[in-house]
């Protein structure tokens, strides 16, 4: 009986040891892909995406592409722009003729375009996932879960390029069933940028007619 106890002492002692070496390495290679992001003046990504939810029978894909440049991004997606000068998000949908204006959310659960690379530096525990070669690739995952409760994220799978220290892959899985996936088709850094690429010109979709909402 005591052998037996010993025995499952030991096995539960290499079990936490090795969790928490997963955590850790987890962790490592996080960190170096927060400082390959943080090392660049800009970075533009085009992207698919896919949104699925079987319960519901929702299966959506598309693409898009974001311009990031520390905390302010333009995104080109689902038929609409989305720009952050740092301040306020100005969302434009061409075809509504519409533009709406508000404050950043910070209490909100959605990885932002400007938070995509940096999100997970706080607020999960890590775990090492599953090694994946994609044409030629290593794509190592990490596995995020809220460490508060009352998050809609159930988890979040990062996968990212051992080689370049870039993220592949993002696969988000709600609570409610949904799972969101962006997968990086291009990532370019380091790009010649209009210096009025973050400048929202409200004048200019005034004279053409828009209706502009401020929340």
């Amino acid at each position: 009986m005591i052998k037996k106890y010993f025995l499952l002492f030991a096995c539960s002692l290499i079990g936490v040891f090795s969790y928490a070496q997963g955590a850790d390495k987890a962790k490592a290679l996080l960190d170096d892909v927060y400082n390959k992001v943080k090392s660049y003046d800009n970075i533009y990504i085009e992207f698919k995406s896919t949104l699925e939810n079987k319960e519901a029978n929702v299966n959506q894909e598309t693409t898009g592409n974001v311009t990031l440049s520390g905390e302010k991004y333009f995104l080109n997606y689902l038929g609409a722009q989305q720009l952050f000068d740092g301040k306020k998000v100005y969302t434009i949908v061409p075809e509504n003729e519409e533009v709406t204006i508000e404050d950043v959310n910070e209490d909100e659960d959605n990885v932002s375009p400007s938070k995509m690379l940096t999100f997970y530096k706080t607020g999960h525990n890590y775990k090492w996932d599953i090694l994946q070669n994609v044409g030629g690739r290593q794509i190592q995952y990490v596995k995020l879960t809220p460490i508060d409760s009352n998050s809609e994220i159930q988890s979040v799978l990062l996968g990212i390029d051992t080689q370049t220290k870039h993220i592949y892959k993002l696969i988000q899985t709600g609570k409610n069933g949904t799972k969101t996936t962006l997968t990086v088709n291009s990532f370019k850094t380091n790009q010649p940028l209009s210096s009025t690429l973050f400048t929202f010109n409200e004048k200019k979709y005034e004279d053409k007619g828009y209706y502009i909402t401020r929340n």
